[in-house]
């Protein structure tokens, strides 16, 4: 058994039965000129959690720990985004739309690959996902009842948005998650801080979080 020195309190986990969850580092969103940016967003806060990330990542590969990469990613004929989601608000470029990396999150597209830093390894699981949470409309649950999994560690973007959604989804689901704050960011400081406060409250309510060093220094203990 594993510990994580964490908030609200000590996590625990078998890595046998534990996967590193990185929630949607593509280049769509990280990048200039992505969906993140026509959206009016500052990207560089997304581009500077990279390096933490691949720390984390490295560590947990060389631990011989289960990843899962998730893409929020769309069919080339958009049959799986439906209008509320198209539609909403004024940005630049629309989903679907022609941008300087090719269609904005489609499937297969130069800007809905995950960036080179922490680009998947062969064996490695990649979940593309026609929405916010990993679970909804995919085969994540099922994938991971096959390999055992009871623990989930997250990490990836945004935080507010996806990452806080899926790691519901997981709770819901009866998964422990934790949530790797310096590996994890927002266009939003505030945002992210209120995500990380509302999941440890009440005792882990959603899950835990940690910082990496902590989950690091768990896998070489």
């Amino acid at each position: 058994m594993l510990t994580i020195d964490a908030q609200p309190f000590t996590y625990r986990f078998e890595l046998a039965h534990t996967a590193l969850v990185i929630i949607d580092m593509q280049r769509d969103f990280i990048e200039p000129g992505g969906f993140g940016e026509t959206l009016g967003n500052d990207v560089t806060r997304l581009q500077d959690i990279v390096p933490t990330a691949r720390r984390v990542l490295e560590a947990w590969r060389a631990a011989g720990g289960w990843v899962v990469h998730t893409r929020e990613a769309h069919a080339p004929d958009l049959s799986d985004c439906p209008p509320s989601k198209r539609l909403r608000g004024q940005p630049r470029l629309r989903i679907g739309d022609a941008g300087p990396m090719g269609r904005i999150l489609v499937r297969g597209e130069p800007g809905s690959q995950i960036v080179p830093e922490l680009a998947p390894r062969e064996g490695e699981l990649v979940v593309d996902k026609p929405g916010k949470g990993a679970f909804h409309a995919t085969r994540l649950e099922w994938l991971l009842r096959r390999q055992h999994v009871t623990h989930l560690l997250f990490m990836g973007v945004t935080t507010e948005v996806c990452v806080q959604t899926t790691m519901r989804e997981a709770n819901d689901r009866g998964f422990d998650c934790l949530l790797i704050e310096d590996a994890t960011e927002s266009y939003f400081p505030a945002f992210k801080a209120a995500t990380l406060a509302m999941l440890t409250a009440q005792g882990a309510i959603v899950g835990w979080t940690a910082q990496a060093e902590s989950v690091i220094g768990s896998l070489v203990e």
